[in-house]
């Protein structure tokens, strides 16, 4: 289905679930584990898996309008800079001409050349702001 312009609120709410079950299993494998040799592991770990959960909680909205998603440097912006970059930028954040960004007014302040690491923290605070846009400016 392409060019959505609108998303119902138990779609929504469906895409939260199942991004906060990934994020429960990860918490839970954090939580069995133990010792140095452990803690060194999730700290590499962590910053893949929550650039993956960006490029999912993209792929979820990937055929929204982009008319209505703005060009004001937004949650939706954010999220699809950040999975383009991640897909195709080795990892490194990149504006495109369309987006008006400023690093100072986003949910995680990347700027252009950045290396992207989302964390747990961010990627909640991340997908919290995205789900609020998309709740705003596609309503059922």
């Amino acid at each position: 289905m392409l060019a959505r312009n609108s998303y119902p609120a138990d779609y929504v709410a469906a895409a939260r679930a199942s991004l906060e079950a990934r994020v429960a299993t990860y918490r839970a494998m954090v939580a069995a584990g133990e010792g140095a040799g452990f803690d060194a592991a999730v700290k590499v770990f962590e910053p893949v898996f929550f650039n993956d959960l960006v490029l999912v909680l993209e792929n979820y909205f990937v055929h929204r309008l982009r008319n209505a998603e703005g060009k004001d440097g937004n949650a939706l912006n954010e999220v699809r800079l950040l999975s383009a970059a991640l897909m195709g930028n080795d990892g490194r954040f990149a504006v495109d001409k369309q987006t008006r960004w400023r690093p100072e007014g986003s949910v995680l302040g990347y700027a252009p050349g950045d290396e992207i690491a989302v964390r747990e923290d961010d990627f909640r605070r991340l997908a919290d702001a995205f789900l609020a846009e998309i709740a705003a400016r596609y309503p059922a």
